[in-house]
């Protein structure tokens, strides 16, 4: 793996329950358990939303600016034998274009591009997907 290839956050406590996230750009989300922020499996949900977002927008965009984008993520959290974890995640896109050629065009390619992100592009569902191991050490 190469520096190019890596992805790196890190997180620093701020107080009981409510921590800072931060990437070496300089970006920052602030995260909690459960109070005004929003909670880590929020932000899963979140980078699931942000990811097919670029995906389908980069595309749609260029042949018309939608009127409205709004993509809701849900899914159900469960305990069971396997512990906490989340299941049935489901995306839904409320998109609407212009009337015209170009909002036309725009819908029609909507769906291919929502399959496309959720099959091959967006890292994030991607990886739900698959399911990545994950791996904590101890310094």
């Amino acid at each position: 793996m190469t520096d190019q290839d890596l992805r790196r956050v890190t997180l620093t406590r701020d107080s009981v329950g409510r921590y800072t996230v931060r990437n070496d750009r300089g970006g920052s989300i602030t995260t909690s358990s459960g109070t005004d922020e929003l909670s880590p499996v929020e932000l899963l949900l979140a980078g699931i939303a942000g990811c097919t977002a670029i995906d389908v927008d980069a595309v749609t965009t260029r042949r018309a600016e939608p009127e409205s984008f709004e993509i809701e993520v849900t899914a159900d959290k469960v305990k069971d034998e396997q512990g906490n974890h989340l299941k049935d995640i489901e995306i839904t896109f409320r998109v609407r274009f212009p009337e015209g050629k170009g909002g036309d065009a725009a819908r029609a390619i909507l769906p291919t591009m929502v399959r496309r992100s959720h099959e091959e592009f967006c890292t994030v569902s991607r990886t739900v997907s698959l399911g990545a191991s994950v791996s904590a050490t101890v310094e």
